[in-house]
């Protein structure tokens, strides 16, 4: 399931394909709604097609829909993003060669996930304090969901070879495609050693690559000036490595 937004505004018209946003809501079994989305809005009126998927494990569809992510985090969220995606190709409401994929949070490690699974599928990546790391979460998370991943990956120690294997961290050398990484300097959910950790890899091969720590934000922006900037840094990024890139 998703949420389409075509490219739209009064003042521009555009030629051939669009460049397309391919969304990860976080949660991970959260769900995108249909409501006023400014994300969404954002990207619209500036010429990309914007995907926001309820990948399976999403709520909203029903519990047997939600359940299917158990175990299977960073498996279907994953095929379901570069489904959505394909759906945007085949119907001839996105450019293969213009993809972007984005998400905050979970859908940050999706983001992460995607572009180590599947290099060169998507032309970029932008990725929102998104976990690498699912031991040093496990260990670290808030209490609220500090069993959560007994139920999405497995109990520790058993389900350890799982928790490496959906690590994007341990698979980091297999991002080569261009990824704007941010993170809120305070975040205490998913600390900055997590966002930290990825960067060092991409620095070492030589990626393209930006990363942009707020001081005294969290776990999402929460300042006027914080938002402006994330924004212009985003539009700024993706002019340079997906639309002249």
């Amino acid at each position: 399931h998703g949420l389409y937004y075509p490219p739209t505004n009064s003042r521009f018209a555009g030629t051939g394909l669009p460049p397309a946003i391919i969304q990860i809501h976080g949660g991970p079994t959260s769900q995108a709604s249909a409501r006023y989305n400014a994300q969404a809005q954002f990207f619209a009126t500036r010429g990309y097609s914007f995907l926001t998927v309820n990948y399976r494990g999403s709520t909203g569809y029903g519990k047997p829909y939600m359940a299917l992510l158990r175990g299977q985090w960073g498996v279907l969220d994953v095929k379901d993003a570069i489904g959505g995606a394909l759906y945007l190709i085949d119907a001839g409401l996105a450019d293969p060669e213009r993809l972007v994929i984005i998400g905050g949070s979970a859908g940050g490690y999706t983001v992460l996930k995607a572009l180590a699974d599947h290099p060169g599928f998507f032309k970029a990546g932008l990725c929102l304090y998104g976990v690498s790391n699912m031991f040093t979460l496990a260990a670290d998370t808030h209490k609220f969901e500090q069993r959560y991943l007994d139920s999405m990956l497995g109990p520790l120690p058993e389900a350890s070879a799982i928790y490496r294997e959906r690590s994007p961290i341990f698979s980091a050398d297999k991002i080569v495609d261009p990824i704007a990484v941010f993170q809120g300097e305070i975040d205490r959910v998913v600390p900055k050693a997590q966002a930290e950790a990825i960067v060092a890899s991409l620095r070492r091969r030589g990626v393209p690559h930006e990363y942009h720590l707020y001081g005294g934000e969290g776990h999402g922006w929460r300042k006027s000036e914080t938002i402006e900037a994330f924004y212009r840094t985003v539009e700024a990024f993706l002019r340079q490595y997906v639309i002249f890139g």
